[in-house]
């Protein structure tokens, strides 16, 4: 009797020491690195700029993109697949996944964390879930007028008031949903927006959806303060005299640089940034890059805005100063630089270099390499700080 007292002890013991021992972790200075290739994703620290877990199994993840719960918990990943999945950051493992599509391109959460929408492909439409258990509550089809043609849905945003917002890229319309009812959702539709819209943002403020559009020159601008207004173009024309280049990769509207009231705006089909005056949304300058720009991003302060580029000029990173309006540094990270974030304070950018399997990390202000991380043909890089922002 006695030994087995003193096992139980023991074990007790043992189990406290540790418990005790056990660092708790909080969420703020994580992020998620998307392993495209292998349908995989990296749970990273940015601070020791070390992996913490590595979580497999998500599917197709050629186009993912994520955004995380309120408390920065969990991220949902949505997959080209139609895969929605799940994850939680401190347990590093997959909490749910579903299919809920057949072609997927993004989605968004809502302005109480309490939903998940995911734009589809195909069949076209959003499908609205609940944020806790991933159950169905909505699917709203992106038909146009009385035709029963879906439309490929693109540019998905949350807004304040619980509404998502997003365009369709087929049909030429920007929808706005109203999902304090999530079981209902209220559908506003603006018509006649302008040619394929093709990707869209919300300002940082929520006031304004902007949709670039693909086949014009220009942008479809809709204030969501004063929805009565209807949508209205700007920079129409701005290519207007020049003949466009062939477009290898879409640039991305979903992060946008906007700085000192500024807007910078990937061209299409053109090797310039455009600069937009956020009060009247007109053009004040443009800034010649090495090639067309696909991201355009702004450090967290706003004193530079990071570009890179579609193919064949996809191995460098330019950095454009908001003062001088100036490319002041050229960098060569490597082949295929996919994406970059910067930490929430904008002391470095995390870059994916998708062809040479690595995460570099470089220092903002002396331009140096400062770390790097091995990851499976990386894109796409999430940190949690995002959890905090309109439109993440």
């Amino acid at each position: 009797m006695y030994h087995n007292f003193l096992k139980t002890f023991l074990v007790l013991s043992l189990g406290l020491l540790i418990s005790a021992c056990a660092t708790p972790r909080g969420t703020g200075d994580l992020g998620v690195i998307i392993e495209r290739a292998a349908g995989s994703v990296q749970v990273v620290e940015t601070t020791t700029r070390t992996r913490l877990a590595r979580i497999a199994g998500l599917g197709d993840l050629s186009h993912a993109s994520l955004v995380y719960s309120r408390d920065a918990r969990h991220a949902y990943v949505f997959g080209r697949d139609g895969g929605l999945t799940k994850i939680d950051l401190l347990r590093g493992r997959i909490d749910k996944r579903i299919v809920q599509a057949g072609n997927a391109i993004g989605g968004a959460i809502s302005q109480d964390g309490r939903l998940i929408a995911v734009s589809n492909y195909e069949p076209g439409g959003v499908k609205i879930f609940t944020a806790d258990t991933l159950e169905l509550l909505a699917d709203i089809p992106a038909g146009s007028g009385d035709s029963q043609r879906r439309s490929k849905v693109v540019g998905l945003v949350d807004a304040p008031g619980d509404r998502f917002v997003f365009s369709l890229y087929d049909a030429g319309e920007i929808w706005i949903a109203d999902t304090r009812n999530p079981r209902q959702p209220q559908v506003r539709k603006f018509t006649h927006v302008g040619k394929l819209p093709y990707d869209g943002t919300v300002t940082p403020d929520g006031r304004y959806y902007i949709a670039g559009l693909f086949g014009e020159d220009g942008l479809a601008l809709l204030d969501l303060w004063q929805p009565d207004q209807g949508v209205r173009r700007v920079l129409e024309g701005y290519g207007r005299g020049q003949e466009p280049l062939p477009v290898f990769k879409m640039p991305h509207m979903d992060y946008w640089a906007q700085a000192g009231g500024n807007a910078y705006v990937p061209a299409v089909g053109r090797s310039e940034v455009l600069v937009i005056d956020q009060q009247d949304w007109k053009e004040t300058g443009r800034v010649a890059v090495a090639g067309q720009p696909v991201f355009v991003i702004a450090r967290p302060d706003g004193r530079q805005v990071w570009v890179n580029f579609a193919p064949p000029h996809n191995d460098t990173i330019q950095v454009i100063d908001t003062l001088s309006l100036a490319v002041i540094r050229t960098l060569k990270p490597g082949k295929a630089v996919l994406h970059m974030e910067f930490t929430p304070r904008g002391e470095q950018v995390w870059m994916s270099v998708r062809d040479e399997n690595r995460v570099d990390i470089y220092d903002t202000g002396t331009f140096e390499r400062v770390g790097s991380l091995p990851a499976d043909k990386p894109s796409g890089i999430f940190f949690t700080a995002r959890a905090h922002r309109i439109a993440q």
